[in-house]
């Protein structure tokens, strides 16, 4: 394995007409991680991932696989002969053949004793050594995604690219194969970029996170990173809740004084006006009347959601703070409570 990147884009850009739907994409994926490519609706991240995969020809950039230009003014390698796997949201399985056909399907002399062992460990490796031979219409819809997994990994390639692999599956299902699949992708040491509009999926599952917002990498970091130190307003807003209050920066540069007293930053930030932005979980309710209590409010609402819920929090000049607590401790609706802060915030320029 060479030290440079599995994939790198340079400055890749792409037009539908006029509409420019890429801008000046850069971006590096290291073999043997998974990178996700996270981003809203509509913003280019299936573009992206079809440029990759040479479906698509960016109008500008370079795209290298493995230290070799695949895309460039210049340059044009096709898709089969780019080493790389496209797992799309269907799974795509061929009906008319059996699991293990599917799976060998982009192996040579696919009648080989070697094909046959590597069919066999590749469906062991996503846990269906006994399915072989059956048709995927036998098989629920997640093992077919499994099946389309093992067929992608099959030849072997440098990229595995899965474009929102689970997003036809009922929520409960998504997570459990979503597990599988990233233990089959560590266990196969397989270099992989995942699309996924789904922020907790993102986080969860990857070594690196690529938020693409209108058509830019926003930012690419450790999910930690991307959560706790977003580089701009736009990315904190999309990766999780955030709450937005006004503050100053005292003159150390590394805190703000605001409404619930002096608080620590997690980035330092120039002295002066600054839009602090909160987490939900970073509130904790206590007593009004309690000594600790920087800021008191009305209780405006609340939402229950099982395992956890959010608390509205009206203070008197009608700001409104979301606090997310366990589900037992929710307050009753228009009863009287202090706020505060736990942890370091994030300060940006007023906008």
């Amino acid at each position: 394995m060479s030290d440079s990147p599995a994939l790198e884009l340079n400055n890749v850009s792409h037009y539908f007409a006029d509409t420019r739907v890429l801008h000046d994409i850069n971006l590096q994926v290291q073999h043997g991680s998974i990178t996700a490519l996270l981003g809203p609706s509509g913003g280019g991240k299936t573009t992206l991932l079809r440029i990759i995969a040479g479906l698509e020809r960016p109008q500008h950039g370079t795209v290298r696989i493995d230290d070799v230009v695949v895309a460039d003014e210049k340059t044009w390698v096709p898709a089969h002969e780019r080493g790389v796997a496209l797992v799309p949201q269907e799974g795509a399985l061929f009906p008319h053949l059996t699991v293990a056909e599917n799976v060998a399907f982009g192996l040579k002399k696919r009648r080989s004793p070697a094909v046959k062992n590597r069919v066999a460990e590749m469906l062991e490796l996503v846990g269906l050594p006994q399915s072989g031979n059956v048709r995927p219409s036998e098989l629920s819809g997640g093992m077919q995604q499994r099946v389309a997994l093992a067929r992608a990994l099959a030849t072997q390639p440098t990229l595995v690219l899965l474009d929102e692999p689970f997003s036809a599956l009922d929520a409960g299902l998504r997570e459990s194969l979503r597990d599988q699949v990233v233990d089959i992708l560590r266990a196969a040491s397989a270099t992989a970029i995942w699309v996924t509009h789904d922020q907790d999926e993102a986080l969860s599952i990857a070594d690196s996170v690529a938020v693409l917002l209108n058509g830019r990498i926003a930012q690419k970091s450790d999910p930690v990173s991307v959560y706790r130190t977003p580089q701009s307003t736009e990315v904190a807003h999309f990766i999780g809740e955030t709450v937005p209050f006004e503050g100053s920066v005292l003159g150390d540069s590394e805190s703000v004084q605001s409404r619930f007293g002096q608080i620590g930053l997690l980035q330092p930030h120039q002295p002066g006006p600054a839009t602090i932005l909160i987490r939900p979980e970073q509130f904790e309710i206590v007593a009004a009347d309690s000594a600790e209590a920087t800021v008191v409010g009305e209780v405006t609402a609340t939402r229950y959601f099982g395992h956890d819920g959010t608390v509205e929090v009206q203070f008197s000049d009608g700001v409104v703070a979301t606090v997310r607590l366990h589900a037992r401790l929710l307050p009753d609706v228009g009863s009287t409570v202090g706020v505060i802060v736990n942890g370091r915030v994030l300060a940006f320029q007023p906008s």
